[in-house]
């Protein structure tokens, strides 16, 4: 079961994480992306490097600070004065799993160079387009703590590009004394090994995409989605992008909970991952609540259909 060899996998280095490596699995699945939302030190970038370990693939990193230009993330052509010719150096967006760290550092002209490659799994260098090779899954992280100060936040159609946005929180106690001892005289990342080969992946996709989603399941979706349109504490509903990003979210919950069929509990269960960060809430309604809060009050209103099978 590919979830839970993830969890053993990565579970050597990250202590208790089985919420966020799942979720990882779904993006993984799925070939969406995750924007991790946490203060400093809480293992962002460690998970993110632990789980391109885990699937036997390339993995790059890019800091985002102000003066990061669009070129530095996607590649250049430059002139060979040795050959006499232009070559292309492509960036480091060329890769299976990209680190985009403290995105939200990055101006909103950097930012946007990675549209094209999160929606269309392709980079186009000064003309020249590259497809990009599968796997392809961009893990962001951004702080809050910091969003008011020398950031710039995500824009909506950015947002939009992110199948999930997972908070990390601190560790539990017992977690993090198990962390303390695991790693006091050792490097968290020796330990790893690929459980996975690109093989079982592309079977494994292929497999999700065949999970039935049944004509019910289908309005329950939509439903939510609409409510999100008319709630009176959102300003700016869920796009049709984010139906669809629900729809294969809960395909993927689905089949690592080894069923062929999405139930009413499996959209549940990532409805608010999914769509938390699409929405606006009012001025009025962001003083008093947060997304998240919004989203789960909006879906428990939401009539749950009894039969999702058929």
């Amino acid at each position: 079961m590919l979830v839970e060899k993830l969890k053993k996998e990565i579970g050597k280095v990250m202590v208790g994480m089985d919420k966020e490596i799942e979720l990882l699995t779904i993006a993984l699945l799925q070939g969406g992306h995750i924007l991790f939302e946490s203060v400093p030190g809480t293992g962002k970038t460690m998970l993110a490097k632990t789980f391109a370990g885990c699937i036997q693939s390339s993995f790059s990193r890019i800091q985002f600070t102000p003066d990061v230009l669009p070129s530095d993330v996607t590649g250049i052509q430059y002139f060979n004065p040795k050959d006499k010719e232009f070559e292309l150096r492509p960036g480091p967006v060329v890769t299976n799993v990209l680190l985009a760290d403290e995105i939200n550092r990055a101006t909103p002209r950097t930012q946007s160079s990675l549209l094209e490659v999160m929606e269309e799994k392709q980079v186009t260098i000064e003309g020249k387009t590259l497809k990009l090779e599968e796997p392809f899954i961009v893990l962001a992280t951004q702080n809050p703590v910091e969003s008011q100060q020398g950031t710039f936040p995500l824009p909506a159609a950015q947002l939009d590009r992110f199948l999930m946005k997972v908070p990390i929180s601190y560790p539990e106690f017992e977690s993090e004394r198990e962390m303390l001892r695991r790693f006091k005289d050792k490097q968290p990342l020796d330990v790893i090994e690929p459980v996975i080969s690109p093989e079982e992946l592309r079977e494994c996709t292929k497999e999700v995409k065949g999970i039935h989603v049944s004509e019910d399941i289908e309005s329950y979706i939509l439903q939510i989605a609409r409510n999100t349109r008319d709630h009176e504490l959102i300003e700016l509903g869920v796009s049709p992008r984010a139906s669809l990003a629900l729809l294969r979210a809960s395909q993927a919950m689905a089949y690592i909970n080894e069923r062929d069929y999405v139930t009413p509990e499996d959209i549940k269960k990532v409805a608010a991952y999914v769509l938390s960060h699409r929405i606006s809430l009012t001025p009025e309604a962001s003083l008093t609540k947060t997304n998240e809060r919004v989203m789960e009050e909006l879906i428990e209103e939401v009539l749950v259909p009894v039969e999702s099978r058929v």
